[in-house]
């Protein structure tokens, strides 16, 4: 099946992560600068464990905001967090125009296990969802707009709504108890106002596209975004997978090894990736979502590659 590029354009978004350095930041800015100039959907910015790097993220955000046309979406997490700390967290979001999130359970900092106390108020991204959506709801109730040629008239009009994304799994949750679990989780994230679900990674097509399929046939309905990270190196292989908990990808794993350049695993890993954005786009994604680490060269070349991409950057800042 060949993908339809004319009308309209396949959608696409990057996520990047706050640096820990004021020169790692510098250098995001210019990354963040090359990727708006592609026209992404949005541009997502991550939250640490517990919230290690909020203040860094909200600076990137109204970075986002203030030196590009993108559209940024803030990571939520709601593990460690009191209602009164999510509530307060939420509003300075809020306040400094970001009204698109992506709200998550979250992990807990290195070396505090699951059944501790430091889980916090919120218990699910589900209840996170709904306290973003209350939020909004108590900070602008409505809007008022000035009525032309009647002194002191307004018209009163709905509130602004918030996008609010969630994770979703095509593998299933690593702390699944049963196999229809995740499934269940996207369905109640659902019903309690998510607009969007965004996977975590995939190795295949299929995995995504069966995912997709089972989903509907439980009841969801709203967009699944397919989530693309770029594999690029054997040690960012080996890295994604501790994190994820996902099978090895064999052949991919297998071409990385026994390339020695790492110019050469680059590439293969563009290709690896930009093969997965056709095949889901063929199939139905309605847009893919590629995870940056914070560089603009790969991701744009899987763009390219992938033929989802196909003119010059026309706001391409100069170097």
């Amino acid at each position: 099946m060949s993908i339809d590029l004319s009308t309209p354009p396949v959608p696409f978004s990057f996520e990047v992560y706050p640096p820990r350095s004021e020169a790692g930041i510098l250098a995001l800015h210019e990354t963040i600068r090359q990727l708006a100039a592609a026209c992404p959907r949005f541009i997502s910015v991550t939250y640490g464990a517990g919230g290690s790097t909020g203040g860094r993220s909200l600076d990137l955000l109204r970075f986002i905001l203030a030196e590009t046309a993108a559209s940024p979406l803030a990571h939520l997490t709601c593990v460690g967090n009191t209602y009164a700390g999510a509530n307060a967290l939420i509003r300075e979001f809020l306040d400094a125009g970001v009204t698109s999130f992506l709200a998550l359970r979250g992990d807990p900092p290195a070396g505090v296990r699951e059944d501790e106390t430091f889980l916090g108020d919120l218990e699910s991204s589900a209840q996170l969802v709904q306290l973003i959506d209350r939020v909004q709801a108590e900070r602008a109730p409505y809007t008022e707009r000035e009525i032309p040629g009647v002194p002191g008239a307004v018209q009163v009009e709905p509130r602004t709504k918030v996008d609010i994304a969630v994770a979703a799994f095509p593998n299933g949750h690593p702390r699944s108890r049963h196999p229809r679990e995740h499934i269940d989780a996207l369905l109640a994230k659902q019903a309690a106002g998510a607009t969007l679900a965004i996977t975590q990674l995939f190795f295949h097509a299929d995995d995504y596209l069966a995912f997709v399929q089972r989903s509907r046939d439980a009841g969801v309905t709203i967009p699944i975004l397919p989530g693309i990270m770029p594999i690029t190196s054997p040690s960012r292989l080996r890295r994604v997978l501790e994190l994820s908990d996902e099978e090895l990808p064999a052949e991919l794993a297998i071409a990385l090894e026994v390339e020695p350049t790492a110019e050469g695993q680059r590439a293969l890993g563009i290709e690896y990736a930009a093969g997965l954005a056709r095949d889901v786009v063929a199939g139905g994604a309605p847009g893919v979502h590629l995870y940056a680490f914070n560089s603009h060269e790969t991701v744009l070349a899987v763009l390219r590659d992938a033929g989802i991409l196909t003119h010059p950057l026309e706001k391409e800042v100069a170097r």
